[in-house]
């Protein structure tokens, strides 16, 4: 079935932006349409039916939201992914209100951006890849599942994620306030996962044990390692508060022994030792192995012929020269009589040539 998308933004440079990178998708299904205005983002929305609505929330003659309305009105289930320059908070908890898939500041974060519109149009998604099929896999992940809805039930949570190295999510339960940058900021807690992981082997710790708090935005989030492989994400109001903390805390490491239970049934090991090992060769150990053969193999190198007639040479010339004061002595009386500037003869080679008298 082809899903239609229409875009709308009075920046032709924009539209143009918006309209190649949806074309990467590659998806036959998906016809896109543009306006540059409310007004004729209405007559399109008129002549066809539109499944998701991506617009500039500051238009000429209308706002995005008011547009936003409108296109409902003629299409109920369509989804609205709004573009904007503006940081306000008001605004933006205007749009989110108003049920806004998404809000992208300029410039827009293309991965991101194609995440929603992939989650919007029921696509495959980027971040969250399909669900293999067997009934002990489905076991598994709902058992996963289970215990992310329960801790999240408990601590009064607005969402938890299972998080993988790949920095795609492996379970989750709810969502954040505003998932429009899921992929960039899953990426970046990934990047501070593989950073502690690095801390941890340099301090010989046998375990990861490092957390990180991000207090006072949309959403406390609290980010703790599971094994090296993989990672969970809290989210939620009042979380990190000072009477709260150690309450949430107790309670995420006790879902994350959970966790690792859950995934080592499913034969993941994830042990900290096994990736240093694995990592070592590529690093310490190849080097120090290379350059070992390199000296073995120049200590039992053959010298060329001629690099042996130097050095019989060499051998007989410092034979002859007992220590280096004998060898400094003899070169100055060899050289020490003729003067230092080649335009000048002495007065016996004078003599000898005939220049001057020999009686002089």
């Amino acid at each position: 079935m082809d899903s239609n998308i229409l875009l709308v933004d009075d920046h032709r440079d924009i539209l143009r932006l918006l309209h190649s990178t949806l074309d990467t998708l590659k998806k036959k299904e998906i016809k896109i349409f543009e306006a540059p205005s409310g007004e004729e983002a209405l007559l399109e929305s008129g002549r066809r039916k539109i499944d998701l609505l991506i617009t500039d929330y500051m238009l000429p003659g209308m706002s995005g939201v008011e547009l936003m309305h409108k296109v409902r009105a003629r299409h109920p289930e369509a989804k609205t992914v709004f573009i904007t320059g503006m940081t306000d908070k008001k605004k933006r908890d205007e749009m989110l209100n108003a049920g806004a898939l998404a809000i992208f500041d300029k410039p827009v974060p293309l991965a991101d951006f194609l995440d929603v519109v992939e989650r919007g149009l029921g696509l495959v998604q980027t971040i969250f890849p399909p669900e293999k099929t067997g009934e002990k896999t489905e076991e598994r992940h709902s058992r996963l599942s289970d215990l992310l809805a329960n801790f999240r039930q408990d601590v009064k949570a607005e969402a938890v994620f299972l998080l993988n190295d790949r920095g795609l999510v492996q379970a989750r339960t709810g969502k954040l306030h505003d998932s429009s940058m899921e992929v960039s900021l899953i990426s970046t807690l990934m990047a501070i996962h593989g950073a502690s992981l690095k801390v941890a082997r340099h301090n010989h710790q046998e375990n990861i044990d490092s957390y990180h708090v991000f207090s006072g935005g949309d959403h406390d989030l609290l980010f703790i390692p599971v094994t090296p492989l993989y990672a969970l994400l809290v989210a939620g109001n009042g979380l990190a508060t000072e009477d709260r903390i150690l309450e949430t805390v107790g309670g995420l490491l006790a879902l994350r022994t959970q966790v690792e239970k859950s995934l080592k049934s499913m034969g993941v090991t994830g042990e900290l030792k096994a990736v240093s090992e694995k990592e070592r060769p590529a690093s310490s150990s190849a080097p120090t192995v290379v350059a070992k053969r390199q000296t073995d193999k120049l200590a039992n190198a053959v010298p060329a012929p001629e690099m042996e007639a130097l050095l019989k040479t060499a051998a007989t010339q410092n034979a002859k020269a007992t220590n280096a004061d004998d060898f400094w002595n003899q070169a100055a009386e060899e050289h020490g009589k003729k003067p230092a500037n080649s335009e000048v003869i002495s007065l016996e080679e004078a003599r000898k040539l005939g220049i001057i008298p020999d009686g002089n």
